[in-house]
């Protein structure tokens, strides 16, 4: 039952998870709430001349969800809220719901931010409360209401329709059929039910919605192919439909209930003597069936076959199966029909029910226990019957299984045991063949069992008296006689392989012999062709003097070679001699190698045909190693040289941007010299470019003869370039900072000497600790905030080091005597006078030429003061100079 219809009549929302739980079961229901309840909504709604869309949508400014409580609950509730702002619209919607709390209805979970946010699970929960309280609450049909009384006035209204059982407010609708009767039984003239089918809902329930919407002014909730096409339609939608035809046919409800009293009574008088003529038959017919079954279960006529006693077997299980369970409802049926009738006889305060003689509960139940008895003896005697026949059977079928399994087993047994297929077959195959017939022997054996297994059953067979004895005798006694045989076969067949193993065992012995010596003569063989044919690729000229030296001692070993060479070929000589003497079948060549004579004298050729070969190749290659070792000697005379200068270079240099004194004209003039001194160092490097292309041009990876590579010249010398010009580039910004702040040379040395001083690790710069401690040293007293914000302009990017030259960029701020902008405008009015404005003559005689030009050309779109070409006043010069917001 559903959750909303077990609370009392004043709780009709629990909390929120029955509300998703019902929800989210079913996507379909959500579809059908929406629709019957948007219908139920306006069938209101159209009251006060109006009506709703979406249910979620239209709701949200809480206007038309006022109105409809107003028209369903006849009452005036507060002047609603008419702006549209969202706490306009959630005043109205919290009207609406204090108005429901009001008439005794909990709402859990639901709030008016839900309802003005279109949520739907919360619009159709709040909805379906509405239609609780105002459309069902109040139904009542005895002594039981809201949902109870509802399916109760359905069952009530569908009871006299075939077809129809109306159990719950889902699946006992799905037909249609419900729809229709609750309309036929008051309003019989407007639906033809008798040519309704049950198998045809789409139909009924069309048919349903169609006449309620136009005669009975029930607006069209429901879709028919979603009631259809759903498993179980939503209770709550159909709850809703349903309770219009309620109201609807209320007015003839009434009526009906006090005809129903009267009719009452007469049906409960009625249905006694029914149950009293229906136990008569029942007993009467009940009591017949047992008199005639006892004797047949009584029957004990044994059978002769199998088949037979199966068939009493399944007439058995026709009986339990078909036959007695209708029986059993009946006796179940008639205890329980005298049982209703005596209570309900009681009730009616009646005399008790008194059944003919022989035909009492107890007399049944008697006649019942016999049937039982016979039942279960006849049983037992039918399994007895069927086990001593199944043994029989079991028997038989046993013998014809093993027999056959047998007869497979030794088919073409005989013919294999008789072939001759040992006078064609080497040593190897003759083993394989005694493998195979000791293989042969083990199964002999092995099925020894089954045969006197076979002849076993055939005795019990005959000592049992089986029908078929003659036919089971017969096939026993060929299998005997087969069998004995077999032995024999066997025996001269083991005899003849042996004889034949013996004389192929010599022969065998030299086969082996030669095989173990070809195989490996062969290898070696294999394996000098291969060494002096492979492509030899060497780097220095100690790996080809070891290629040398390991070629003359392969050559030494030549003619220890061709001794065992002749050894092979003589061992198969002996084989072939041995064959024709003793007239052995030699059919195969030799099982354990392939290698033939003819093979081994062939290599043996090419092998002294290779080595005059690799004498050439190796004296060639000698003579290119001296070649590439003279490159590399080249090579490294000059780089072992060139690279220990470039490293000292670098040395001098980081010394000489530490240590520099005098001006900084002077420390730019060292620098240059000391730069050009290394550019005349060039045609060197450029001398050992060219032995590095020889080099490569004779593909040589490697110099034991220095550790410089080409690549590390090359580096080197970029960064000797690229140093010596930076620091020529840092004293050149020196000297610019100096020119522009005013810097005099002793403050550039004593900033140079601090720098220095605390630059202990000679990089050139201070890390955070050590600028704090140069700028400490130079009478600057730092907070940790003050630190920071210098930090942040000597080190904009945080790499955590200050360069010399930003420390003197800082220091030269600091320190410098520049003119501010008043101090630029005072000079204005001093050039300008009395009159308040300057000209670009003046400009030009008082200011450098170079210095006049460019403030002439700064100021010319501004120029123009009192008509005089070129005059500039107070305010057109400062905007020209600094902008219009500098001053």
């Amino acid at each position: 039952m559903d959750h909303y219809d077990s609370q009392q009549t004043n709780d009709y929302m629990h909390p929120e998870d029955d509300w998703d739980r019902d929800m989210l079961l079913d996507p379909a229901w959500e579809k059908q709430q929406r629709k019957t309840f948007t219908a139920w909504c306006n069938s209101h709604l159209r009251k006060a001349g109006t009506q709703i869309d979406n249910i979620e949508e239209d709701f949200r400014d809480g206007l038309k969800l006022m109105l409809l409580l107003e028209v369903i609950s006849g009452e005036r509730l507060a002047k609603p809220e008419r702006g549209k702002m969202r706490v306009h619209k959630i005043s109205n919607v919290n009207k609406a719901l204090d108005f429901i709390a009001s008439k005794g209805v909990k709402l859990v979970s639901i709030g008016a931010e839900e309802i003005v946010d279109g949520n739907a699970k919360m619009t159709l929960g709040m909805i379906w409360t509405i239609i609780l309280r105002f459309a069902i609450q109040d139904i009542s049909v005895e002594e039981t209401s809201a949902k109870e009384g509802l399916l109760l006035w359905c069952q009530r209204k569908t009871a006299p329709y075939k077809n129809v059982n109306i159990q719950n407010f889902h699946i006992s609708w799905k037909d249609g059929l419900g729809f229709c009767a609750l309309i036929h039984r008051h309003r019989p003239e407007l639906i033809d039910y008798g040519k309704l089918r049950k198998d045809d809902p789409l139909t009924n329930l069309n048919t349903a919605f169609d006449v309620a919407e136009k005669y009975l002014d029930i607006p069209k909730m429901l879709d028919a192919e979603d009631i259809v096409g759903t498993a179980r339609p939503d209770q709550k939608a159909i709850m809703t439909y349903v309770s219009s035809f309620y109201h609807a046919f209320s007015g003839a409800q009434k009526a009906e209930t006090a005809a129903n009293r009267i009719c009452k009574v007469l049906a409960v008088n009625q249905e006694n003597e029914q149950l009293m003529e229906d136990y008569e038959k029942l007993a009467s017919g009940l009591l017949e069936w047992i008199r005639r079954t006892v004797p047949w279960l009584e029957n004990r006529a044994p059978e002769n076959t199998m088949h037979a006693m199966q068939q009493k077997l399944e007439d058995f299980r026709d009986y339990r199966r078909l036959h007695k369970p209708p029986k059993v409802q009946e006796k179940c049926q008639l205890e329980i029909n005298f049982n209703t009738l005596q209570t309900k006889l009681r009730l009616s305060n009646r005399p008790a029910f008194m059944p003919s003689e022989g035909k009492m509960v107890s007399d049944i139940n008697n006649a019942w226990g016999g049937l039982e008895h016979a039942e279960k003896g006849y049983e037992e005697w039918l399994l007895n019957e069927i086990r001593r026949l199944e043994r029989l059977d079991h028997l038989a079928e046993k013998f014809r299984q093993k027999a056959t399994i047998h007869e497979a087993w030794t088919d073409g047994k005989e013919a294999m045991l008789q072939q001759t297929d040992y006078e064609r077959a080497s040593l190897s195959e003759i083993k394989a063949l005694l493998k195979k017939h000791e293989a042969f022997e083990s199964d002999l054996a092995a099925h020894q069992d089954r045969v006197e297994q076979i002849a076993a059953i055939a005795q019990e067979l005959n000592e049992l008296d089986y029908y078929d004895s003659p036919s089971v005798n017969a096939r026993c006694q060929q299998i005997c006689d087969q069998w004995d045989n077999l032995g024999v076969l066997t025996q001269k067949r083991r005899e003849a392989l042996e004889r034949t193993e013996k004389l192929l065992e010599t022969i065998d012995q030299l086969y082996l012999e030669y095989a173990k010596r070809a195989a490996p003569f062969n290898n070696w063989m294999e394996g000098a062709m291969e060494d002096l044919q492979d492509t030899f690729i060497v780097h220095t000229i100690e790996e080809i003097q070891g290629l040398t030296t390991a070629h003359e001692q392969f050559k030494a070993t030549l003619p220890d070679a061709d001794k065992e060479r002749q050894a092979i070929l003589g061992i198969h000589s002996e084989v072939t001699k041995i064959a024709q003497t003793y007239h052995v079948n030699m059919s195969g060549t030799n099982p354990y190698s392939t290698i033939s004579p003819q093979e081994i004298n062939s290599k043996w050729d090419h092998v002294r045909q290779l080595v005059p070969r690799r004498d050439q190749a190796l004296m060639e290659e000698h003579a290119r190693q001296q070649q590439n070792e003279r490159l590399r000697k080249q090579f490294a005379a000059q780089a072992n040289v060139i690279g220990p200068w470039i490293q000292t270079k670098m040395q001098e240099i980081g010394r000489i941007s530490i240590e520099m004194h005098g001006t900084l004209e002077d420390q730019i003039s060292h620098l240059r010299q000391y730069e050009k001194s290394i550019i005349n160092y060039k045609p060197k490097i450029d001398q050992l470019e060219g032995d590095h292309q020889q080099i490569q041009e004779a593909l040589i990876f490697d110099n034991k003869h220095t550790n410089y590579t080409m690549e590390h010249i090359r580096v080197g010398w970029e960064q000797l370039l690229t140093t010596i010009a930076r620091n020529i580039n840092e004293v050149e910004n020196q000297m610019l900072t100096r020119d522009a702040k005013g810097i005099s040379q002793e403050q550039m040395n004593e900033f140079r000497a601090s720098f220095n001083h605390f630059d202990r690790k000679k990089t050139g710069m201070l890390d955070g600790e050590d600028f704090r401690a140069c700028l400490i040293s130079m009478g600057y007293n730092l907070g940790e905030a003050e630190f920071v914000r210098i930090m942040g302009i000597v080190d904009p990017n945080r790499l955590g080091l200050v360069t010399f030259q930003a420390f003197i960029d800082f220091m030269s701020r600091e320190t410098a005597d520049t003119d501010t902008a008043d101090q630029v405008m005072a000079s204005f009015k001093i050039l300008a006078g009395d009159k308040n404005y300057i000209t670009a003559d003046e400009l030009r005689r008082e200011l450098p030429p170079d210095q006049a030009e460019y403030c002439i050309a700064r100021m010319a779109p501004y120029s123009g003061h009192d008509g005089v070409p070129g005059a500039l006043d107070y305010m057109s010069f400062s905007t020209a100079l600094y902008g219009e917001s500098d001053l």
